[in-house]
């Protein structure tokens, strides 16, 4: 079963339905990050979506959602 919910404006594939409360932690750390600046233990923006894109998932729906990938 597949499942989708807006986030930001934008659609985001859920496998399961606790999987919203994952992409809404996600987002909030993203966001968090952002705000603060924080990109540890990377030593850039850049480095950490790059790690966090290889991981895939819902965390890169999220970064496109935010338009950092």
């Amino acid at each position: 079963m597949t499942d989708t919910f807006e986030l930001n404006g934008r659609q985001i594939v859920l496998k399961a339905s606790s999987d919203r409360v994952v992409a809404e932690r996600v987002m909030r750390h993203i966001q968090r990050r952002i705000d603060e600046d924080d990109w540890r233990p990377y030593l850039s923006q850049t480095d950490a979506l790059q790690a966090w894109a290889r991981l895939g998932g819902i965390r890169v729906q999220v970064l496109e959602v935010l338009n950092l990938l």
